[in-house]
């Protein structure tokens, strides 16, 4: 046997889905996504504007390194020569005098003539590449061969200091030598033959090998080739600006743009305490979406929306109905309870009554009970007729077991039952919400327990509203009786901390989330906020004009009496639940 009724778990998600599910999010963010791309649009135009007189001119040098044979291989130049330090030789301020009285610079423009020149060096190669940048081509150009020509000429002339000092020193030290050398050929002249004669001819070799040991350094020395580099490439004038160009520099700031854009959306996205997304909510809630509302349908108008223009509404009521119903956890039980987080209650109010039309289409008994006892609005927005009293409330003694007419504190369920006609889809009954002096005592009176036990009739469904579940605590009096709840929120007016602390004290009360319905926030409320009236409560929805018949009136609130100084003031924050304990077998 095939079962039907299967929980409505939240789907999972693979990783494709859940980057589709980010861009999406990032989406949202399109003012901050502008902003990026206007910002780099403007970047790129001052690109393009400020590179467009702007000529570069490159001249390549190749160095040597000092030699007596070009063509020896054995000493590679790389070694002889640090091309780091050439390289900053190449940038110091006297290659730039040098180059500034060739070009017959001022010393007001020198600060100048160096700015403008950079000096390079492409890896694996022994080239100094100086660029030269300018607004003028053919000044690029001369600027740029002044340079190469002043530091060949610096290169130069250090190499060939270097080698004079390298020469006088090798004949300071042969001359002494070679004065000794001269004494002692005098002086073995005048010695007669014998040992002494031999000694010092012996000496005289030693002298006369050193003196040439000192000219063959000498020679070698001055033998050298001393040629610094040799110009590879001269500068030429450029055709063309250096700059990309305003089209180029236009797409390449819209690009960046874009980027920062993203970047930013994306930390805002991170940063961003509300749920996003329907994926979003699900994760929060533990719970799927079961709904969409669709946009600017949400508010402004009738609370049914059957009947209406743009069936789109009735249709997305008549979807979620329908997946409540094939999820066993509702189905066992047919008790479901409509709550919003915070703020005004008027669209979960609106979901609670299409939700009750839609089952009641589906041939349901249906009873919607308004258990919203602080500002009770369905009796006088719904088409309602007065029907019969409920099973539990025709008992003896009243509806209330004491007096007719006499409000105390536990008024509420007092035994008035309407009939709502819904049109096509039916009609089902409503438990018009009261005020009460006693919120906490009137939601878990045995009567009220009573009422909601209506749904373990056959085809029985039971819905109840309550005010919002992070507002006041009565919906938590509700939850272990009823088990099933259904959160209605704005994603974009709630945090995700929220939504959690929801399921965590509706599954601390012995209740289940059966998932959500998401609305676009309602005509004339801030993101982010709930309507709010003085004081810090809801703001009850504006009840629709209608006209009074004899046959139905609009409920009046409650006239409360003056209260002592110790008397209980209804709405003054004390008159919420206290949680209660839940008990095995009690769901």
């Amino acid at each position: 046997m095939i079962e039907t009724n299967r929980p409505a778990a939240a789907p999972a998600e693979d990783e494709p889905d859940l980057l589709r599910d980010q861009f999406r999010q990032l989406l949202r963010y399109r003012r901050l996504i502008g902003a990026g791309v206007g910002i780099g649009l403007l970047g790129g135009v001052y690109l393009g504007v400020s590179t467009a007189d702007t000529y570069v001119a490159t001249a390549d040098i190749v160095l040597r390194a000092p030699t007596d044979d070009p063509f020896n291989p054995s000493l590679a130049p790389d070694k002889a020569i640090n091309i780091g330090s050439e390289r900053q030789v190449a940038l110091s301020s006297s290659i730039a005098n040098e180059a500034a009285k060739k070009l017959g610079v001022s010393a007001s423009g020198f600060a100048a003539l160096r700015s403008g020149l950079q000096v390079t060096n492409p890896p694996q190669s022994m080239v100094l590449r100086f660029t030269y940048t300018s607004s003028s081509p053919k000044e690029a150009a001369r600027r740029a061969n002044a340079m190469t020509e002043a530091y060949l000429l610096k290169r130069q002339e250090a190499l060939d200091l270097t080698r004079d000092k390298m020469v006088k020193g090798y004949k300071d030290q042969r001359d002494p030598v070679s004065k000794q050398l001269d004494e002692l050929v005098k002086e073995i002249a005048r010695m007669p033959a014998g040992a002494p004669r031999d000694a010092a001819t012996s000496t005289k070799t030693d002298l006369q090998s050193e003196v040439g040991r000192y000219n063959g350094n000498i020679t070698k020395l001055e033998a050298l080739d001393m040629t610094p580099g040799r110009v590879t490439s001269a500068a030429t004038p450029p055709s063309h600006p250096d700059g990309p160009g305003l089209p180029m520099s236009l797409a390449l700031g819209a690009a960046v743009g874009l980027a920062l854009g993203l970047l930013g959306a994306w930390v805002r996205l991170v940063f961003d305490p509300a749920p996003r997304s329907e994926g979003d909510v699900a994760r929060a809630l533990r719970a799927p979406v079961l709904g969409s509302l669709p946009r600017d349908k949400t508010g402004g108008g009738p609370l049914l929306a059957a009947g209406e223009e743009d069936p789109r509404l009735a249709e997305e009521f008549r979807s979620v109905a329908f997946r409540l119903a094939y999820d066993s956890r509702f189905a066992d039980r047919r008790r479901l309870l409509v709550v919003a987080p915070r703020g005004s209650s008027e669209t979960a109010a609106a979901v609670a009554v299409n939700l009750a039309a839609s089952f009641a289409e589906t041939g349901k008994d249906v009873l919607l009970i308004e258990a919203d006892l602080r500002t009770p609005v369905l009796a006088s927005q719904l088409p309602t007729d007065a029907g019969g009293r409920p099973r539990w409330s025709q008992m003896p003694g009243g509806p209330a077991g004491g007096r007719p007419g006499q409000h105390g504190e536990s008024d509420w369920p007092d035994g008035r039952q309407l009939v709502v006609d819904a049109g096509e889809s039916g009609a089902f009954d409503l438990i018009p919400g009261e005020r009460v002096r006693n919120v906490a005592r009137a939601l878990t009176s045995p009567r009220a327990t009573r009422l909601i036990s209506e749904a373990d009739s056959p085809n029985s469904t039971v819905v109840v509203l309550a005010p919002p579940v992070l507002s006041y605590a009565d919906a938590l009096a509700l939850v272990d009786r009823v088990d099933g709840v259904l959160v209605v929120c704005d994603p974009r007016a709630v945090h995700r901390t929220d939504l959690s602390r929801i399921r965590e004290l509706i599954s601390g009360a012995g209740g289940t989330v059966l998932g959500a319905v998401l609305h676009t926030p309602l005509p004339g409320e801030k993101r982010g906020t709930g309507l709010l009236r003085k004081g810090g409560t809801p703001s009850a929805p504006a009840p629709a004009p209608a006209a009074q018949t004899p046959e139905r009136s609009a409920p009046q609130p409650i006239p409360y009496e003056v209260a002592d100084t110790e008397q209980h003031i209804p709405g003054d924050g004390t008159d919420t639940v206290a949680l209660r304990t839940v008990r095995t077998g009690r769901r």
